[in-house]
C-alpha cells in the first residue's frame, strides 16, 4: 500500500486544474465534502481500471486521448472565461463565515438562507468535467499507475487501494486545509484577485493540453 500511496501523491501534488477548484470550493467552505468524494472516487475508479488492464486500451486507441485533451481544453477555456468575467466584473457579495466573520463571494450563485452558494449540482458537474476531461489524469492514473501497480505482481491491489488513500489524503487535506485561507479573502476585491489567477491558471492549462 505504502508505495502506491506516494506514487500518487506524487502525481497530484502538482498545480492544476482540479487542485486550483477544489482549493476554491476549500475557500468557500462550498460542498467541499462532495467535491472531495468525487475527486477522490473518480481517482479510485481510474486506478483499478489502470490496474485491471484498460491502459493497454488507452494505448492502443491514442484518439481517445486526443478527444479528452481538445474537450478539456475548450471546458477550460470556457471555465476561464467566467472566472475572468468575476475578476473583472466584481460585485461579490459579503457572506459570513462559521467564525461571524464576512468573506467575499463572487457573483452567480443563489441565495441559501443566510449567506450565498453555488448550486450543488453546478458544483458536482464542474468537478466531474475537470477530472474526467483531463486527459492526464488517464495517461499518469490509468497507464502509468496501472504499469507499476503490475509491476507489483499478485500485490497490485494492494498498490491500487494505497494510490486510492493517497488520493483521499491528498484532496481531504486540500479541501478542509483552505478553509484557512478564508480569512486572507475577506472583501470582494481580494475574490477578483483569486479569480483572475484562476483563470490564468486555467487558460496555460488549455494551451499546454492544444499544444499537446
Amino acid at each position: 500500500m505504502i508505495p502506491g500511496f506516494f506514487v500518487m501523491l506524487s502525481l497530484i501534488l502538482a498545480i492544476g486544474a482540479q487542485n486550483v477548484f477544489v482549493l476554491r470550493q476549500g475557500i468557500r467552505r462550498e460542498h467541499v465534502g462532495l467535491v472531495i468524494a468525487i475527486c477522490a472516487a473518480s481517482d479510485a475508479v481510474l486506478v483499478a481500471a489502470g490496474v485491471a488492464g484498460l491502459g493497454r486500451l488507452v494505448e492502443a486507441v491514442p484518439w481517445l486521448v486526443d478527444a479528452a485533451r481538445l474537450a478539456g481544453a475548450a471546458f477550460l477555456l470556457g471555465y476561464a472565461a467566467l472566472a475572468a468575467r468575476r475578476a473583472f466584473v466584481g460585485g461579490g457579495e459579503l457572506v459570513p463565515t462559521d467564525g461571524g466573520e464576512e468573506v467575499g463571494v463572487p457573483t452567480g450563485s443563489v441565495a441559501v438562507g443566510a449567506r450565498t452558494t453555488t448550486r450543488r449540482t453546478t458544483v458536482a458537474a464542474t468537478a466531474v468535467a475537470l477530472t474526467w476531461l483531463n486527459p492526464h489524469v488517464y495517461l499518469d492514473t490509468v497507464f502509468l499507475l496501472g504499469s507499476v501497480a503490475t509491476s507489483h505482481g499478485d500485490d497490485r491491489w494492494w498498490f491500487a487501494l494505497g494510490a486510492a488513500a493517497g488520493s483521499v489524503t491528498w484532496f481531504t487535506c486540500l479541501g478542509l486545509g483552505a478553509r484557512h485561507l478564508s480569512g486572507v479573502l475577506r472583501t470582494a476585491r481580494s475574490w477578483q484577485v483569486l479569480d483572475g489567477a484562476i483563470a490564468v491558471v486555467m487558460v496555460v492549462i488549455a494551451v499546454s493540453l492544444l499544444r499537446g
